[in-house]
């Protein structure tokens, strides 16, 4: 999946990688946390300040699931700014502006179909050994010279926002699964892995819980160490694992992808 930041994407990751208005009840324990200043703050009332900040200031954005006023994605935001309601409020915004402007309510199996069938990424049938949903990219089937960059842009956002879709009940976070065997030249992308990581920085935080780069060969180490630096925190989340490896601690014999069975 080459991906080329342009269109939406190159207004909010600069760096030189059903719209129906429901009223859903958040769902909050009673408890209180203490954001960064050791304030103790209750994350109901913290989600309403948010959410009248935005309903006054930011009344063009969308309403409804993944909107404005969507409170469990207000909270998730919140939780990942530790509290800080000002910064919450301008990723929130940032996150919901991208979500609008690359359409991604629209994107659908259908509208990636051509994409998808090249085999270079996929998200997974069955959860990991944790409960986790598995996106799974395969490097050798990726060629960035000869594939339209949109048309990898919204795979990637789909399968995300298919992988999300999967989480069970009290599950937070998906695997990434990169399979780097047969990777050649021909398939390196400085572009991709950056865009897949600031998507999951700045619209999807919190999301990613381990990232595997499986059998990873020689000539992709000069690209990790010009990456590695723009990973922020996710860098700490990537175990660099063999084939085996993948097999024996993140699945079953009845639910080890096809990709890695013996």
């Amino acid at each position: 999946m080459a991906i080329r930041l342009s269109h939406p994407l190159r207004h909010h990751l600069l760096i030189n990688p059903n719209h129906h208005h429901t009223t859903k009840p958040l769902r909050v324990r009673k408890f209180s946390i203490k954001n960064e200043k050791s304030e103790p703050v209750e994350p109901h009332k913290m989600v309403m300040k948010v959410k009248q900040t935005l309903e006054k200031d930011y009344k063009n954005l969308p309403v409804g699931k993944n909107g404005r006023d969507d409170e469990e994605m207000i909270l998730w935001f919140l939780k990942d700014r530790k509290f800080d309601i000002e910064e919450s409020v301008s990723k929130l915004t940032k996150a919901i502006k991208w979500r609008q402007e690359f359409n991604v309510s629209e994107l659908s199996e259908e509208s990636v179909e051509r994409m998808a069938r090249t085999g270079k990424a996929y998200v997974h049938d069955c959860l990991d050994v944790n409960g986790m949903p598995v996106l799974v990219v395969v490097a050798s089937k990726h060629f960035p010279n000869r594939e339209d960059q949109v048309e990898n842009e919204k795979l990637c956002v789909f399968l995300i926002e298919k992988a999300l879709s999967r989480l069970p009940d009290g599950k937070e976070e998906i695997l990434g699964i990169f399979d780097f065997r047969g990777f050649g030249t021909e398939n390196s992308d400085f572009e991709f892995l950056r865009f897949l990581f600031d998507v999951f920085y700045y619209y999807y935080p919190k999301r990613l819980g381990q990232v595997l780069f499986v059998d990873t060969p020689f000539l992709f180490f000069p690209l990790w160490q010009l990456i590695k630096p723009l990973l922020r925190s996710y860098a700490s989340l990537v175990r660099f694992c063999s084939a085996d490896n993948v097999r024996k601690e993140y699945f079953t014999e009845t639910t080890i992808p096809a990709d890695f069975r013996d």
